[in-house]
C-alpha cells in the first residue's frame, strides 16, 4: 500500500507528527512496536518554550484535557545556603514564554496514548504491535513490517524515523550519531503519596554526593531524578534500590524533600548515563529523523519533549508546504536543529558542572555562583535558555568566555 508518509515509532514525536499531518489531509501510516506504553523513566516535563510549540501544533488543549499540569515556580536549594534563603525568592515560571503559565507536566505513558489516539481520530492508519524488519530508502522508500504474524510492505516518498535512540531508520539512512562523554549517573523514579509537596513548585538542589530534581505531576505524584558520580555505578542497584534512592533525598538544605523520601515508588527506578548525542544532518533521500532518533540533549536539562515538539512542528510545516510530488527541503530544519542542540549542549555542560559535581572544589564553585548570580543575573542565562528556548538569549551566552565567567569568576 502507498502513503504520503510512513512514520516508524508511535511515541510522542511520531504520534504528534501523524496527527498533525493527517489533519492536513496527508495519508499517514504510523507504526508502533509496543501494544501498551510503559513507564521507562522518560521525560514528563515540557519547558515553557516547548509548550509554545505544542500550542503551534494545535495540541495544547488536548494535553490539558488529558491531565496536563502546569508548574509555576522554581526553587534551587544548595548546601551552601539555608532553606529560608533558597525559598525567599522563588523563580516565577510564567516569564519565559508569552501566554504560558509555566512548564507542562503529564505522565509519559498517558501522554503517548493520548497522542496515538489523536492520530487515529485524525485519520492516520495507526498500528500497534508491529515489528519493523526492513527499511529501504533512496528514490523508492519502503518499510517492511510484521503484524499478527503477517508480513506487509508499505511505500511512501518519505519515511520518518521517530523510534528513539536505537533508530532503525537512522541506521538505514547511514546517518552518524555523535556523542560526548558522560559526566555523571542520572536516575529517575515516579513517586506517589508525596503528601504536602506544593504541586505547582519544582525544585533542584545539591548536597553532599547527590543532586536532585523534583517535578510535581499534580495531586500527590512527583517525578524525581537524582545525579551521582560515575564511579558509583551500583549505588542504587538491588531490590531495595528505590527505597535507598528516596532516602538520598533527605537533605538539611531542602527539608521539604522529606515528603519525597516518605513517598511510595510508583514505577521502575532506572539509572543511565547523562550525555548528549546529535546528528549533523538528520535527513537523507527518502527519510528524516525527529526526536531522539535525531540525537538528544543531556537529561540534566529535561528538554527531550520540548526538542521533540519543535522537531515535529518544523518537519510538519515543511511537509505541509511542499507540493505533492516534490522533494521536501529539510535544510532549514537541519540548520536550526544543529544550532539548537549545540546551544543546549553548552547549557548542559554548565548545569552539570554546577549541580552534579560533589567535591570541595565543586562546593566552593556553587557557593560563589549563587552569591555572584544573585547580584548579576546574566550568569544564569543558560537557565533562561533551558526555560525560554536556546534562541531566547544572546549569542554570546554560548561562548567559552561566558562559561569561564560563570565557572571561574
Amino acid at each position: 500500500m502507498a502513503y504520503d508518509v510512513i512514520i516508524v515509532g508511535g511515541g510522542i514525536g511520531g504520534s504528534a507528527l501523524a496527527a498533525t499531518l493527517a489533519k492536513a489531509g496527508q495519508s499517514v501510516l504510523l507504526l508502533e512496536r509496543s501494544d501498551a506504553y510503559e513507564d521507562r523513566v522518560r521525560g514528563e516535563w515540557i519547558a515553557p518554550w516547548g509548550v509554545s510549540e505544542v500550542r503551534r501544533l494545535g495540541l495544547y488543549e488536548l494535553l490539558r484535557a488529558a491531565g496536563g499540569h502546569h508548574i509555576k515556580q522554581h526553587i534551587t536549594y544548595d548546601e551552601s545556603r539555608t532553606p529560608e534563603t533558597a525559598e525567599s525568592n522563588p523563580l516565577p515560571l510564567e516569564i519565559f514564554a508569552e501566554g504560558v503559565p509555566g512548564p507542562l507536566a503529564i505522565g509519559h505513558p498517558h501522554h503517548c496514548q493520548t497522542l496515538f489516539d489523536e492520530a487515529v481520530r485524525s485519520g492516520a492508519d495507526a498500528l500497534r504491535g508491529v515489528a519493523v524488519t526492513d527499511v529501504q530508502l533512496g528514490a523508492a522508500p519502503s518499510v517492511t513490517y510484521i503484524r499478527d504474524e503477517v508480513e506487509h510492505t508499505a511505500h511512501a516518498p518519505l519515511i520518518v524515523g521517530a523510534e528513539g535512540r536505537q533508530s532503525m531508520v537512522r541506521k538505514a539512512a547511514g546517518i552518524k550519531l555523535q556523542q560526548n562523554k558522560p559526566h555523571h549517573w542520572f536516575a529517575g523514579l515516579l513517586v506517589d503519596d508525596v503528601e504536602g509537596w506544593e504541586d505547582t513548585r519544582q525544585a533542584i538542589g545539591t548536597e553532599g554526593d547527590f543532586g536532585f530534581l523534583a517535578f510535581p505531576q499534580g495531586g500527590n505524584r512527583v517525578r524525581v531524578y537524582g545525579g551521582y558520580a560515575l564511579d558509583e555505578k551500583g549505588r542504587f542497584a538491588g531490590e531495595d534500590g528505590a527505597r535507598r534512592f528516596l532516602e538520598a533525598f533527605r537533605m538539611r538544605s531542602a527539608p521539604h524533600n522529606e515528603k519525597i523520601a516518605n513517598g511510595t515508588p510508583a514505577g521502575p527506578l532506572f539509572s543511565y548515563f547523562n550525555n548528549d548525542s546529535w546528528t549533523e544532518t538528520p535527513y537523507t533521500e527518502g527519510a528524516v529523523l525527529i526526536g531522539d532518533a535525531a540525537g538528544w540533549n543531556d537529561p540534566i536539562n529535561g528538554l527531550g519533549l520540548s526538542i521533540t515538539y519543535r522537531d515535529v512542528r518544523m518537519v510538519s510545516d515543511i511537509l505541509k508546504n511542499t507540493t505533492k510530488g516534490e522533494t521536501p527541503d529539510f535544510r532549514p530544519y537541519a540548520e536550526e536543529r544543529a544550532e539548537r542542540m549545540r546551544r543546549l549542549r553548552f547549557a548542559a555542560v554548565l548545569q552539570a558542572t554546577l549541580d552534579m559535581e560533589f567535591d570541595e572544589t565543586a562546593r566552593a564553585r556553587r557557593k560563589r555562583y549563587h552569591e555572584r548570580s544573585a547580584a548579576d543575573p546574566s550568569l544564569g542565562m543558560h537557565g533562561f535558555a533551558i526555560m525560554g528556548g536556546p534562541d531566547s538569549v544572546p549569542d554570546e551566552i554560548f561562548t567559552e568566555a561566558h562559561m569561564t565567567r560563570v565557572l571561574e569568576g
